[in-house]
This record gives C-alpha cells, structure tokens and sequence, in this order.
C-alpha cells in the first residue's frame, strides 16, 4: 500500500463548507520523497477544506518537531515547525502555475495533498540549522572546542598600520 494514499481527500461527496482532515507526518512519508536530512520526526497537519460550488480552499496548519543535525556541530536537535499555508484549487484545464492556485481536471473525485504538506515543511527549515545550544552557550563539544582554538586571533601586536587606514576610520 502507498504511504501517500493516506493524503487522499476525496472531495466529490462532500457536502458544500468546511470539512476538517488531521494527518501525522512520521519518517516514512519523507523516505517516500527521498529526503533523508530529517533523522526524526513527529508533526500534525490540521487540514481545513472549504468546499465552495466552483472550487475548494484549502487550509495547511502544520505543527511539531523534527530532528535535525546542527551545520556548526553536528550535533541533532529538535527543530520545532509552526507553518500554515493556503491552497486553492480550482477545476479545468489551463498551464496557468502558481503556488496558491492549483487547477485540476474537470472530473476529478479527489486531491492528493502530500506533496503540498511536505513543501510546507521543508520550506519551514532556515537555511543555516544552528543548535539552540550553541546561540546561548550551554553546548559543550570537542567539535566547538577545536573550532574556537582555530579562530583567527586579533592583530594585538605593535605591528605598523597603514596610515590610510587611519584616515578612513576618521571617516566614520
């Protein structure tokens, strides 16, 4: 069975208005997108589907944590993930591409929502993944330890400055 079918709403028998839709997003469902820098994971989804005659709106609410590796220590932590996002879908049949309207045939019964829900949360990540330990001091590791005794030293000695030099910070 596809890990993904789960993400399935079907949405032809619903009635018109909300309809509420909660998924639980473990390691599997990133194994499935090939994306192996999570080593954990334990999120929600809350999905609120407005159901309207001519198309749907869609309502992302992702909360949890995800495992990480810190870039400075290596070091994992837990990444906490607050995201929401909104989706409108829309049927017919046009190449217009956008990453707030989504159209889908005419006919269609259902949506697959998971590959909205993982760009969500990848796109929740910073860029630069520092351990909370490390912005206020409290990580120990030989890793820090030997990337602190590599920094370069401040220029204490008596050594001559270019005079130029001078006359620019006069400047500031």
């Amino acid at each position: 069975m596809d890990v993904l079918n789960e993400f399935n709403i079907p949405f032809v028998g619903l009635k018109d208005g909300k309809h509420n839709f909660k998924f639980t997003i473990d390691r599997k469902f990133f194994e499935h997108f090939e994306f192996s820098e999570f080593i954990d994971s334990s999120l929600k989804c809350d999905l609120v589907l407005n159901k309207k005659t001519t198309f749907l709106e869609i309502n992302f609410k992702v909360d949890g944590k995800v495992t990480i590796p810190c870039d400075v220590s290596t070091e994992l932590f837990d990444h906490k993930i607050k995201n929401e996002n909104n989706l409108i879908v829309k049927f017919g049949s046009s190449d217009y591409d956008s990453d707030e309207i989504l159209i889908i045939p005419e006919g269609s019964y259902q949506i697959n929502v998971a590959q909205h829900i993982y760009e969500i949360i990848v796109l929740s990540l910073p860029l630069k993944r520092i351990h909370p330990g490390i912005k206020n001091g409290t990580l120990k590791s030989d890793i820090l330890e030997k990337l602190k005794a590599l920094e370069p030293k401040e220029n204490n000695s008596n050594e001559s400055i270019d005079p130029r030099w001078d006359k620019l910070k006069k400047l500031l």
